[in-house]
């Protein structure tokens, strides 16, 4: 079974979501993409009336949450600050940048335009750095049709290697594709293979130089590469946060300090 008018959004079986709105979600989704994508539509669709807002701890940006079922389990889905990069020259791309890394949930689900795919596909490679757990939702199929504009999400699935489900979220088409990839990814079911995006050979070689103290670090909860890279740049926020998750271990933040910038 997958996304029914009686399962999910707005037409969800009121008697089973009686039950799970104070529930532990079994899964938790991000929901993530630039601004005027329809990301919101796609949120309503799934979630419906189902929702509740807030602020992020500690910020003024707007926090939105919402649950939907999906063969008998809870999804809770959270629809990050809308952002064209995740570089956090922003208070929104803080948010949503350290939300993918250390909120860590089972899936993210990135809403780009069908018509402006290019431009979109930037926030696509920056979320693959950080998690392979990706579904990529292609929006405003419609409006690229109308448009003479072709779409090959096969083409694209295969080279981003993760599903690209094509929608039209205002009419609900396409949303039985996409909450069937989100669950296949979630469960792990479904295993993806996420493209690499590859540097220059001196920024290779310094993270294949400090990726292991890093991975020290922080095991496999983190994506050290991502973290490596961030360190490079100097992050201040990501040398400070790792401190903060990891104040025992600080030594080893001081030590790749020492390997970058000695």
């Amino acid at each position: 079974m997958g996304l029914t008018h009686q399962s999910c959004g707005a037409g969800a079986n009121k008697e089973s979501l009686k039950g799970s709105t104070t529930k532990k979600a079994d899964y938790v989704i991000a929901l993530a993409g630039n601004p005027n994508t329809g990301k919101s539509t796609v949120f309503n669709a799934l979630t419906g009336l189902n929702q509740h807002t807030g602020n992020w701890p500690g910020k003024t940006v707007l926090r939105a949450e919402g649950k939907y079922i999906n063969q008998g389990y809870v999804y809770n889905l959270v629809d990050l600050p809308g952002t064209y990069s995740l570089l956090a020259n922003s208070v929104e791309e803080q948010v949503a940048r350290d939300y993918l890394c250390f909120g860590r949930p089972d899936a993210t689900v990135i809403v780009v335009d069908a018509t402006c795919l290019e431009r979109n596909l930037n926030l696509v490679l920056q979320v693959l750095e950080i998690t392979s757990k990706v579904v990529v939702c292609v929006n405003l199929i419609d409006e690229a049709r109308r448009k003479n504009i072709t779409v090959n999400t096969e083409a694209l699935e295969k080279i981003l290697g993760v599903p690209v489900v094509a929608t039209a979220a205002r009419d609900r088409i396409g949303l039985n594709e996409l909450i069937n990839a989100i669950s296949n990814v979630a469960n792990d079911r479904l295993v993806t293979n996420p493209y690499v995006v590859r540097y220059t050979e001196q920024i290779e070689a310094a993270i294949s130089k400090i990726e292991p103290i890093i991975k020290e670090l922080v095991g496999e909860k983190l994506n050290s590469r991502w973290l490596a890279l961030r360190l490079l740049d100097k992050d201040q926020t990501i040398i400070t946060k790792l401190e903060e998750l990891y104040p025992q271990r600080d030594s080893l933040v001081t030590k790749v300090g020492g390997e970058l910038w000695a």
